[in-house]
Order: C-alpha cells, then structure tokens, then sequence
C-alpha cells in the first residue's frame, strides 16, 4: 500500500463515471392532485369546468420553468368525450362504434412531417399487427399561442388515432391496446409518446400551467365535451426543462409524492419480466410489454407502468394499489376487526416489494375512480360527498365550489386509506369494504398458514478461543476503535455510539490508510422532495421483516408463492444460520474464499467463479444461497472476497441471468459489525448476514477479566453475556430503522436492493459488475486496486501477526501517527496564536503557520487535487477589492444556542455583526436583549447587559442576522423572525442529514427552557422531518410563509451535498428561495450517531458544483445566492469554492477554533473544557473568547483571499464565481491507491464567462399580491394598529389565498415585540381558507372563519384567538366531519384554537405552549408537545402523545388506551378539580365560540362526560395540580 500514484487526468478505465439514473439526477416532482365524479348521473360539461377550475385552484402546487410561464405540466383524464368526436365520424363518412368499442390514443408526434410520418406509419403497423382496425386519425385543435416559450419550443404535434375492434371491447379491448401501446412504446421519445390509448379513457396534458390547458386544447372549451368523471394534476418538478409526457396524469394514475425505493422497485420488477405468466396471456404478448419498468422514466412513470401490469392482466385499480402502496397493517387497532385484510397483506409481503415513499395516488381504468394515500398519510387529501352523488376529492379542501346545503359528508383520507367510485354500479366505495372485499377473494391466511416458517429468534453464545480471534479480526480489517467504540458500546447500551465534531478525515479513496469497501459507500438521505421518517416516534410504520426462499409470479396467484421463511430481523447468529440450514428450503453455501497465489486477477477470476457458481445452483433448484468466508480456515494463501463485492456481484449477476427472483441470498461474514455495512450489504441484495466475528468480538469482551472487573466495580453495568448479544443486535435493528429512515423508507423489504447509496472512489467497471445502476462521479479503484486493499489488511495477520493487539488507525479520534485529521491540535493552536496576536499587528506570522499547516496536508478533501490555473498576469494587492467587502460574504454555521453555551454563541454573533457578515442562530430561539444595540459598554470591554460576556464595544449587538428555522420550531416567535435578516430553513445537517437534532436534558438549563418554552432538565427533540415539508410543494408553501411574515428578509434553504441535490436545488429556486446553502458531508456537530458522521453525505465539492451546473442550464442561477459551507478554513477554501460556483461562504467548527474551541471532541457530553460547547455555568466561566479574536480570524481569512485573487489577476470574487475553467488537476497529487479518478464534475461547468449576468440577483424575492396586503391598507386597520384601538372587518377567502394573517402578525412584531400590542383586531373570513391559515398569529389579532381550512393552521402561532365553524347553511354534523388539515398547530408558542370540526394527522405537532379544542383528530396526535393543552371531543388516530414531554390532553375516545404511545405519557381519568375545571373552562369557551353542538351536549350532560375523557400526562406534568392524584390511585400505564 507504499506505492504513492500520480493522479491522472483521464480515465483510465473504458466506462465514464455514472452520475446516476435520470430521474435521481435530472428531475423529481410533486403536485396537487384529485378527482370528481358524477356517480349517478351520465356525464356532463360542468365536471369537465369544474375539474378545469380545482387545476387552477392547485396552481400554488405547480412550478413553473425559467421563462416564468410555461407550467411544468397539467393534465386531466376524462371518459371518451363521444360528442366530441362525433363530428369527426361524419365528416370522414364513418359510423361511430358503440361505446367501449372505440378506442383512441392521444399521441404525441414530432412537428417535422417527415418524422410525424414516419411515427405515424410505425403505430400503424404495430396496430394492424394485433387485428385492431384503423378508423384514422383526428388533428386536435390547439393554441400554441397560449404557450410559454420553453413549451412552445418543445411543443409535439398531437393527434389521436381512432381505431375499433370487431370482437372486443372494454378491458378485454383495452388490453389489447395495451399490448399494442408497449410494443409502439420501445421507440417512443420525448416527441413520440401515447398519453393513452384506451376505449374508456382519454388523457389531455401538456407543459403547461393549470389555468392554460383548457386554452391549449380547444377540445376541453367544447361545450360538448361530457364525461361522469375527470382526474386532474398540476406538477411541480424541480427541472426546469420538464418534457411534455411527464405531465400528468399518466395512464392510470396521478400521483403526489416520491416513491423512494425506486431503483430497488425497478431492479426487482426488471428480475420479474422474464419469468411473467398468467391465464389468457401468450408469453409473445407479456415480453412485448418489457420493458415495464425504466431508470430513465420518472417514479411517477414506472409507478404507473407496474400498475398497468396488474391492472390489464386481471387485477382491479384497488387490488393493485393494495398490492404495491399496501398501508401499515402492523400496529393497527382499527384492522383487528379484518383479520382477512391483514393475510392480504402479509401474503404480498412475501411477493411484491412496497414501493415506498410520500404518495396521493388517483387513479382510474374508466370503471373505477379512486384514491388511496401512502402507508404515512404524507401527503393531504380532502373530500366532499353531496346528497346528489357528486364526490371531489383533492390535494386540498375548497378548489371547487360546491353547494353547502347539498354537502353531506366532508372528510380525509388517513395513511394507508382508500375511496373509490364504482362508474358502473353506480356507487361510492369506502376504506374497509373495498379491502375486505378484495382480501376474501382468495384464502390468503390459508395460505400464509400452511406455507410461511418463521425463524424464531435464538440466544446462541459462542465463546470464541482468544488465539483465533486477532488473526481474523486483523485480516478482516477491524481496528481497536471499531471494537472500542463501535461494537462494545453496541453490546454495553443497546444503541449506536454517538460523538461529535464531524468528519475531518480523508475520504475512503485519497487516505493512505487501508478502508474496507464499504466505507467508500455514501449514505443517500431524503431532502425536500421527500421527508424522512421518524424512526423514534413512528416505529409502528416500519418493519425490519425479510423473507427468504423463491419468489412468486406476481401475475399468477397460488398457495405454493406463500412458501417462505420468515424473519423478524436480518440479523442472523450461528444458530439461527443453523436452523436456515436445515429447514425444507433448499440451501446452497458458496465459499467467498480465493487462492492469492493466483495473482492479480485473482480476485476478479473469483468473482466470476463465484457468480458463475451462484446461478447455477439456483438453476438446479437452490432457494437460499448461503455466501460465506469461513468456509475454510484463512491463512497466507486464503483471502475472501469483500462480503459487499460478493454480495453485489451475485445479485446483479442473477438478475442479468434471469435467476434472482428464484433465490435468496444470505451472507456469513466476519466483516461485517457496524449498522452502516447491515445496510450496505441489505441495500446491495443480501436478505440476512449473519456476523459471527462481530459476535466473538463481543462474547471475547465478555469474558475478559477487565470487562469483568469493571462490571464488579460498577463502572460498567453488570450484564449477562446473553444481555450483550441481544443489546448487539438491539443496536443493529435500531441503526437501519435509522439509516432507512433518513431515506424515507419504512420497510426494509422496500430497502432490500434499493440500492440507496453513492459511491466515492470506486470506477465505473467495478460499479458495473457489482453495483449498477449506483453513482460514481470521480470513478477510482478498479477490482485489481480494491483486491490490493483487501491485501493490505490480510497481510498483516498472515503468514505472521507481530501485533498483540489490534491497531488504531485514528479514524475517529485524532492520534499522532494516525489518520490525518484537519481540525488538528497543532491547527487548532497555530490559530489560536494567529487571532491573539493580530491585535498587536503579528497576526499574518502566525497566520502563515496556520495556514502552512493546512496547506501541506495530505490530499483529504476532493479540492486538494486541484489547484489554479490563470489566464492571466497578476495585478498589484491593491487592485483587488477590499476586505470589508469580502467579510460581507462570510457567515457562521448554524450553531444552537443550546449546543453552544450563551458566551461563545453571542461572541461569534457580536463578531459577525462588527464585519458585516452574517451569524447564524441555528435553532433554538434568541433572547430578545440580543436585539438591541449596547451602549453601556465600560473601558474595560464590559456591559451590564451583558455582563457574561468580555471584549465589548458600544454599538455592539449580539443579534443573528440568520435566523435558523428547524424542524423543532424551538423558539420561532414572530418576534425572532422578524429580528433577522435572513430566514434559514434547514432541511439538513451536514454530520447527520435525514435525522433529527437532540439537546439532551443536561444542556437544558433554565434559560435555554426559556427561549424554547419547554421544561429545564427535559431532553428536547427535533424530529428528522419538518412535518410541514413532506414535497417540494410543501417546501414552497414554508418559503411563502416565511416572506409573507417578513416580506424584507430573504429566505435560505440548507441542504446537505448528495448526488441529485442539483435538481433538488432547482426545485428550491422555483419555489422561490432567495439563497441555497450547500453543507459538504464534513459539517460539525454537538452530537450525532457515529455511522452517521462517517457514511452519510457527500464532499461540498461534489454539491456545489452539481447545483451551480443544474441551475445553469436551467437559467435559475440568478435567482438564488449559492452558499458552500463545509471544513472552510482558509482563503485558498474561499476561492476554491468560489470557482465551483459559490458566492458566500459558511464556517462551522473553525469559528469555534477561533473564539477558543480545542477541539476536545466532548461536546456531546456537555464538559467542554473551554466552555465553549457546555450549558455548565463552571465551565463556561472558562470561556476565553472576546469578539475581537473571531474579526482577527474572518479578516486574515479575508486578506489571504485578496492575494490570491491578485495572484491570479482578479479584482474580485464576484469575476471569479464558476470561473471552473481556471481550475486544473495538480500536477504534483499524490494518492496511495489509485491514479484513475476522474474529477471532471468539478473541472466542467457550463461557461459563465462573458455572460455574467446571474450575478445579478432580486433583493428579495415577493410573494406578490396578497389578502394580507389589502388588509394592511384598510385605514381603520392601520389606525388599529398604530393607536392600539379595537377593529372588526369581514373579507371572502378562497384556498389560493395562504399563510392569511402571518403579515399583519409580522407589522405588529415588528412594531410592539411579541406581547406589545393592546389593541383588539378581530378579522372574519368566509370560504375556504388556503395552507397557513393564522400563522405566527400574535396576541390581540383573533381570526374567525366560517367554513373550512386546509393544512397548517396555526402554524407557529404566538397569541391571539383562531376560531374556524362550518358555514351556518350546513347540514353535516360537524363533529364527524372534517373541518382542518394536517400539521395544525405545528410549533405553536402561544395562542388558542377552536375548531368546530375534526382536524387531520400530526394535529398539535411540537406545540410548546398553545392550547386548542377540536372535535376528532388523526394519527400523530400532540407528538413532540412540549407545553399546552389540547382537548379532543371525538375519537383520534394511532400514536398519540409519541415524544410528548409537556403539556396535558384530554381526548373523548373510549379506545385510547390501544392508540397511545406509552413511551413517555400515561394515561388517567381526570381525577382533580382543577383537570377537571381547565377541561370544563376550555369546553365552555369552545361552545361560545363555535355553538358546537357536541360541546353542548357534553357540558349538559357534564358528569356522565367528565368520567368518560382520559388525560394524557408526561412526567414533567406529573405532579402539576390538573394532573396530581391521590397516593391511593395511580397513573394507568398503557
């Protein structure tokens, strides 16, 4: 491993670096969805208007392209409009067939007449093949004039073929066009496309806006287009160059959501297509259907295509979204009740693989019209049901109008739900019936009984012999730190090892140190178009269940496809391989072991043996292939294949042999121990491991007499060794529910072979063989170089092991001699030195240490193998623009006040303000005496305002400029949002993306309570997702709220660096983000999982660049600031990340450095020792840092910036910005392991030269016109609000109307602070209010609605009154209806809510204080709550109080106790006076509000209700006076 490589510029390599499938890489989409029917009636042209209506009404929910007008598409399915047509019939002198015996395709043609021709003349060759007769083809009238440029440009010619079939005719018809349609489709492209081709339905859609579609198609105008039903769809993609067959809907379905499992659905469907057979069906006609599936197609596309499978070869639409988007049947109360629904369920669990992710499907085949929501309820769905048989659903409430004293029946969709239309029959079809009729059809619990063995989980303990043991632990590559801080404190706790600071080594590929495989794979995280899960707080959704054996023919249903073994974990022990061994399904082992002697091909001539071996086996009947490296003793001529190049090349190679789906694969290997290689190994297509070294590690630590002396002494806790095996595993489960959590995936069924990861560092040929389909941007190792590594680590066990124990390679804590960390001591001192001494004019000595230093590293980051490349001559210092202006660029990481203690966070903020950049809040909140400038500042540098603090100067202000918006919403007052310049909403943290932040109760001090308005001593959790961003869209309705409070302030997102953030990003800028911030994978942090730090994310380098070029080409680039943030440390950073693309700059962990950090690394324990990251107050007296010491840093960071632009011949920064064409490959890199990478995506970006004009950006972006506005400009409102004085006005509201209230609650904060205001603004509204509804309302605004609202209400909502009844003409009961959406109330401080109606999911999410009364609620309920009251006059959902730690609730369910989560809550009857006067007083409020008829009828009949509420109660309200019982009754834990 000595021989140092010079890098080469060109691949060695024949294959080009992968970046990945088109649909990761180019575009994602989200929508607003839905549909109408008439159940009883005919058809009529109304539905088609109205349906024309609810697109616009959804526009909010679409993007647009960079022209600003060309929609990212619309579209709608309707039933053939026979009146339409019929003029056409007679004007060619033909009769029309009968219904259903008519057939027409919407086709998209090239505009060139040759090639329309041409395709003209292909379609109708494939169709005369299959008998269909050919009736002609009818132009379809269209305005391109009404296009926006970009469509216009990319405009199809369309035209649909009319055809009819002599002896078929409705599905049978249909599937022979269907058949007819896939064969067309293998030459289809983006011009050449059937929207559909059906004789019951017809698909109109376009690159167009919702509101346009009707102008584009002339058809849709004509009053004679009719039709009983009609789905509709607005998309939102994050391209900007969107092609006209993604719009929507598809020819099944519209979909709202991701589907994050894609590359796995795809890979299994493709291992399916071979062996497809079913009744009726020749196997000419299933292969002309293949492909089903395409990695270049959309999720949306492939989604639609497997439906279409199920669909036309038998199944009904809701059978087939059952099978393939199946709810959460586990863990659910209301299913006890359908025994039958669950063995459907658990029959396809074994079949079909979910495809997962955030999804509203909407569907129709022209006989049923449905809609069914993902396992989740991640997506919104709201329905209305008239007493005259017209039913609407859609993405949000009040798109079309519809008579209220005709409504009987408003109401949503909850995770896993389903509704549907029976066209034919007439009649409305609701959740259960529809899946207990569909689950009876077949005796699937018979077969699930007879067929499926599960395999019990054992306690099996194998004292290994201590002389075995370090010999295979060093051949197999594991270090004293993988056992020391890996898998003992796995075996010790029971969880993942958590640490802090971030990963400052090099990447797998430029160490120098030897890395097993999987440590060049990069976790892959969800990210604005998709959420990730909570796996703390919403385990019930998830399952670990993995099946082993033959899968079965989707197509062709039998008791022998239930024949499975079941697992409950994929975590295998010896005894546990033993019993899959020897069960009824047939086992094949195969030795992973190969003879080095063979030389260097060996590895890859075992490789091919292997996979050559594997399909054979299968061939002849195996079921359960068993890899294994312990087949054989290892020794000087024995090596293994790397269990993850193993595994890999054996999946793909079966699936390219047509084999996989006849066999499962196991893997037995002793390289395998921490979560991240579990998910390596499931992800690449193994279905169990069993890791037996990681076990003899264990028992081995077990058994020392120090382990034993510990646990005697009682600094370890005294556990069995049986404890620590099952702690061990504990641990495992919980990590991949983490690491498939942060992707969004709540199955590790749907995970298996999903393949959710990119590679650094590995090339193209060897992705090829053994992970294709996976990113490799920079290529790297061959198979030769990775068997090299492998080597590296064998050959120091074998033939002698010299070492008595195993080595420490330094890979998480820096040690002399060890892995080369950035954040060094000898950095972190040099620097130290450097700001102290600039004062006294010696600082740029000591700086060039510093920087020395850093320059002279190893090769660590991808930006170390580039340097300058000038086109010109250099120019004299002071020439080049000056260091204020520089300063203006920087910013500090978003750092919590909470995870920092007061003085280091309020220095770097006084710091920051004195230079004109910007700090960061990082969430948490601020104190509002940070708002104010000091002027009390003594000679001394002291303040009474801040007498904490050293170093000051009049005219300071510790205030943030960047105030950091999280999914905590800790602290987010209107006050503190109208306190900064800049709003940052963090989707993601470098160190840990996908999760949640945590400040442990020990950090919770009273002051930091305070600002997040929680309980000293109580641990504070932000969940992994913001709940109210599940999509794009939703992203963009928090960008709207947030300019809406205050329209001054720009807005940023923070993403984290990962293949595809470039489209994600151009998602960002179209929903209307003024700044993205990249954070590379290196980012700090006070405390995340250990496997987090190390595998998830990729470099800054890989981000930027790929965002700059995304948003180039898609001509975004001008409307947002680009921010690169990530291990900055120096002005050589500055201007690297500048030439990739960035214009202002983050600093993280350095920042702290510089106000006195030592890089300790114990921040997560709260001891730092220099009080810089401790909430101890006797530790934070030892703070060293003054403001002045962080200016001294910012400024020579700044200086060494304008040499280098001197140096170069620029005058500044803004010249140089993407400049990547002044950037080469250095000439004098040099890397241990390869000469092969290929760094063209940093090297290539689109050529910005001449043009520079997307330097140019908005100030801020504008929400435009808006109700609040208008509001605003009343002058009785005005006076109200300048004198303080009481106001009353009434205003009509439609849904498109949003975030209602949030400007008024901004002017009034703005003026007064968040308690100031004493006037009384009472603001009525009538309608449909739009997403946000009173948001980060303030005390002496009340907002009355009469009528309905839709997701969001109350959101961050600070004070005041929201009072929301049906209108006054309805007829339903309002208790049982739906009247709000979901997320209500999210991350409330204040204020109350009286909702005469049922709310949705997540109602009272991370409420801190507020208190509310509502009628009905679904899942999630109070989950996070912190503070509050939340009372509940109806039955909830699943989950309740989940992460509940304050505040009370009072629910009327009689079935709660089966629907709580008793992890912290327990439930009691209310048994105070004062529990039972605060439940009375809040009801009684609720009545004089709403007139809710059933508070009445509780409050009549008070003491026959009060016996029948539970109140949910957290410890910290334990002992309050509304919850305190008696010594004689306790607490009933559920």
């Amino acid at each position: 491993m000595a021989q140092q490589n010079n890098l080469k510029t060109d691949n060695i390599h024949q294959i080009d670096p992968y970046w990945g499938p088109p649909w990761l890489v180019e575009e994602r989409d989200a929508c607003g969805v839905g549909f109408i029917a008439d159940v009883r009636g005919s058809g009529s042209h109304q539905l088609i208007e109205q349906a024309l209506l609810a697109l616009g009404c959804l526009e909010h929910r679409g993007g647009c392209s960079a022209d600003q007008d060309s929609g990212d598409g619309s579209g709608m399915m309707t039933a053939i409009p026979r009146d339409v047509l019929a003029p056409w019939f007679a004007e060619n002198g033909l009769n029309m067939p009968e219904s259903e015996r008519l057939g027409v395709g919407m086709v998209f043609l090239p505009q060139a007449d040759k090639e329309r021709a041409d395709a003209k003349a292909h379609i109708e060759e494939i169709v005369n093949k299959y008998n269909i007769k050919i009736l002609g083809w009818r132009a379809v009238p269209v305005r391109p004039e009404v296009l926006g440029r970009q469509a216009r440009e990319n405009q199809p010619y369309v035209e649909q073929i009319l055809v009819t079939s002599p002896d078929l005719a409705g599905s049978q018809f249909d599937r022979l066009l269907y058949i007819a349609r896939s064969e067309v489709g293998k030459q289809l492209a983006d011009d050449f496309y059937f929207c559909s081709f059906s004789c019951r339905t017809l698909v109109y859609k376009g690159m167009v806006r919702g509101e346009i579609l009707r102008e584009f198609y002339l058809d849709l105008q004509n009053p004679a287009y009719s039709s009983q039903f009609a789905i509709y769809h607005r998309r939102f993609s994050t391209n900007t160059q969107p092609k006209w067959p993604l719009a929507q809907p598809m020819r099944l379905l519209g979909h709202n959501g991701e589907i994050n499992t894609l590359l796995g659905n795809i890979n299994w469907m493709s291992a399916r297509e071979p062996a497809l057979e079913t009744q009726g069906w020749t196997h000419e006609e299933l292969q002309s259907l293949t492909p089903i599936v395409n990695p270049a197609n959309s999720d949306s596309y492939n989604l639609d295509s497997a439906l279409e499978l199920l669909v036309r070869t038998g199944r009904s639409p809701l059978e087939a979204a059952m099978i393939l988007v199946p709810e959460a049947y586990n863990n659910q109360p209301d299913l006890q009740d359908y025994p039958e629904i669950i063995d459907f369920y658990e029959y396809y669990s074994g079949l079909q693989e979910p495809w997962d992710g955030p999804a509203l499907l909407v569907f129709s085949d022209g006989g049923i019209v449905g809609a069914c929501l993902d396992r989740n309820g991640l997506r919104p769905a709201r329905y209305s049901i008239t007493n005259n048989g017209y039913i609407v659903v859609s993405s949000e409430a009040g798109t079309i109008p519809l008579d209220e004293t005709t409504i009987m029946e408003k109401g949503r969709l909850g995770p896993g739900q389903m509704i549907a239309v029976d066209l034919e029959k007439g009649e409305i079809k609701r959740n259960w019936p529809i899946k207990q009729e569909i689950a009876r059809a077949n005796p699937y619990g018979e077969w699930v009984q007879s067929q499926r063995t599960l395999i019990d989980k054992e306690t099996a303990i194998d004292i290994p012999a201590p002389s075995h043991l370090l010999p295979l632990q060093t051949a197999f590559g594991y270090t004293s730190e993988d056992v020391d801080l890996i898998i003992v404190p796995m075996a010790e706790q029971g969880k993942e090892p958590t640490f802090c600071m971030g990963d400052d080594t090099p990447l797998a590929v430029l160490s120098s140190k030897p890395h097993l495989l999987y440590d060049y794979f990069k976790q892959r995280f969800a990210q604005v178009t998709n959420p990730p899960i909570d796996p703390l707080r919403e385990s019930l959704v998830m399952s670990l269940t993995m099946y082993l054996g033959r899968r079965g023919n989707i197509l062709k249903l039998g008791v022998d496809d239930a024949h499975l073994l079941k697992l409950d974990s994929p975590l295998l022990n010896n005894a546990e391989l033993a019993k899959v061994k020897t069960s009824s399904y047939k086992t094949a082992e195969l030795s992973t072991l190969y003879d080095l002697t063979t030389g260097p091909g060996g590895l890859e001539d075992a490789i091919a043996n292997l996979c050559a071996e594997a399909a054979k086996k299968v061939a002849s009947g195996a079921e359960i292939l068993i890899l294994s490296d312990r087949t054989a003793p290892i020794d000087e001529k024995t090596s293994y294949i790397p269990p993850l190049l193993a595994v890999g090349a054996v999946h793909h190679h079966l699936i390219r042999s047509h084999l996989r789906l006849k066999a499962s694969i196991v893997i037995d290997t002793a390289q395998c121990w921490s979560t991240h290689h579990f998910a390596c190994l499931i992800g690449y297509g193994a279905s169990a491991i069993c890791p037996y070294l990681a076990l003899e590690t264990i028992a081995q630590w077990w058994i020392e007499p120090k382990t034993q002396k510990l646990m005697e002494n009682g600094k370890l806790e005294a556990i069995s060794l049986e404890k620590a095996l099952i702690n061990y595993r504990k641990s495992v489960e919980a990590g991949l529910l983490k690491i498939l959590s942060k992707m969004g995936i709540s199955l590790l069924s749907s995970y298996h072979g999903a393949q959710i990861f990119e590679a650094i560092g590995l090339s193209a040929d060897l992705v090829k063989l053994a992970f294709n389909g996976t990113t490799s941007r920079v290529g790297g190792l061959s198979i030769a170089e990775v068997a090299q590594e492998a080597i590296a680590f064998h050959s120091k066990a074998f033939p002698n092991l010299t070492a008595k124990k195993l080595e420490n390679y330094g890979f998480v804590n820096y040690r002399p001699g060890g892995e080369y960390h950035m954040n060094s001591p000898e950095m972190a001192k040099a620097l130290h030195k450097a700001v102290a001494a600039h004062s006294q004019g010696q600082g740029y000595d000591h700086y060039e240490t510093y920087r020395q230093i850093l320059q002279q590293r190893p090769v660590t980051a991808l930006r170390d193998l580039l340097e300058f490349n000038s086109d010109r001559a250099s120019i004299p210092l002071e020439a080049v623009e000056s260091i204020e202006s520089i300063l203006q660029r920087f910013c500090t990481g978003g750092m919590s006040l909470g995870a920092l203690g007061r003085e280091a966070h309020e220095t770097l903020a006084i710091a920051m303000n004195r230079i004109g950049g910007k700090s960061n809040s990082g969430e948490g909140g601020e104190d509002p005496i940070r708002y104010t400038s000091l002027s009390d500042v003594d000679e001394e540098g002291h303040s009474v305002t801040m007498p904490h603090l050293n170093g000051l100067k009049n005219g300071d202000t510790a205030n943030s400029a960047i105030k950091q918006i999280a999914s905590g919403r800790f602290g987010v007052t209107p006050e503190y949002l109208m306190s900064g310049k800049q709003l940052e909403i963090k989707m993601a943290q470098g160190a840990k993306p996908g999760e949640g932040g945590q400040l442990p109760g020990k950090k919770v001090s009273s002051y930091i309570a305070m600002l997040r308005r929680s309980k000293p001593g109580v641990t504070l959790i932000s969940p992994p997702p913001h709940h109210d961003i599940y999509s794009i869209e939703d992203l963009a309705q928090l960008i709207y709220d947030l300019h809406q409070i205050n329209p001054r302030a720009k807005v940023s997102v923070k993403l984290v660096a990962e293949i595809g953030i470039g489209t994600i990003a151009a998602g960002v800028a179209k929903a209307n983000a003024d700044i993205i911030q990249i954070s590379g994978h290196d980012g700090g942090t006070g405390a995340s999982p250990l496997s987090s730090i190390k595998h998830a994310g990729s470099p800054w380098e890989l981000g930027v660049t790929e965002v700059h070029r995304m948003l180039m080409e898609n001509q975004l680039r001008h409307r947002v600031i680009l921010r690169a943030d990530g291990g900055l440390k120096t002005g050589w950073d500055i201007l690297m990340a500048a030439l990739m693309g960035a214009e202002e700059f983050g600093f993280g962990s350095i920042s702290m450095i510089a106000e006195g950090c030592i890089m300790a690394r114990v921040c997560h324990t709260n001891n730092c020792p220099v009080g810089v990251a401790t909430q101890q107050e006797r530790l934070r007296a030892r703070f060293p840092g003054i403001p002045a010491h962080v200016v001294n840093f910012f400024t020579l960071v700044a200086e060494e910036t304008r040499q280098l632009l001197a140096k170069l011949g620029y005058h500044s920064l803004n010249e140089v910005i993407g400049r990547s064409d002044l950037l080469k490959v250095r000439s004098d890199a040099r890397l241990t392991k390869t000469e092969s990478l290929n760094l063209d995506c940093l090297l290539n970006l689109p050529d910005g030269r001449s043009d520079r004009s997307w330097l140019q950006h908005e100030e801020v972006h504008s929400n435009g016109a808006v109700l609040d506005d208008e509001i605003l400009a009343d002058s009785e409102i005005k006076q109200a609000i300048e004198r303080q004085g009481t106001v009353s006005k009434t205003y009509r509201i439609v849904n498109t109307e949003r975030s209602v209230g949030a400007r008024i609650a901004g002017v009034i904060a703005q003026k007064y602070g968040n308690d100031g205001f004493e006037g009384e603004i009472k603001l009525n509204f009538q309608g449909a209010a739009g997403q946000s509804f009173g948001a980060f309302n303030l005390p002496g605004v009340n907002l009355h609605l009469e009528g309905e609202a839709n997701d969001y209400v109350g959101k961050g909502i600070y004070g005041g009154e929201i009072v929301i009844v049906p209108p006054q003409n309805a007829n339903y009961q309002p208790e049982d209806n739906a009247i709000i959406g979901n997320t209500c109330l999210y991350g409330a401080t204040g204020g109350v809510l009286y909702a005469n109606g049922r709310a949705g999911e997540r109602f009272a999410v991370r409420n801190s204080t507020a208190k509310a009364v509502i009628e009905g609620a679904g899942d999630h309920l109070c989950e996070y709550m912190t503070g509050g009251v939340i009372v509940v006059l109806g039955s909830v959902g699943r989950n309740v109080g989940a992460g509940m730690t304050g505040g009370l609730a009072y629910i009327l369910d009689p079935s709660l106790p089966e629907k709580l989560n008793p992890e912290i809550v327990k439930i009691q009857r209310v048994a105070t006076a004062a529990g039972a006067e605060q439940l009375k007083s809040l009801i009684e409020t609720h009545v004089e509000r709403t007139n809710s008829p059933k508070g009445k009828l509780i409050l009549a009949n008070w003491d026959s209700y009060l016996g029948q509420f539970w109140q949910v109660v957290p410890p910290s309200e334990a002992d309050s006076p509304e919850a305190q019982i008696s010594a004689e009754k306790t607490l009933t834990s559920v």
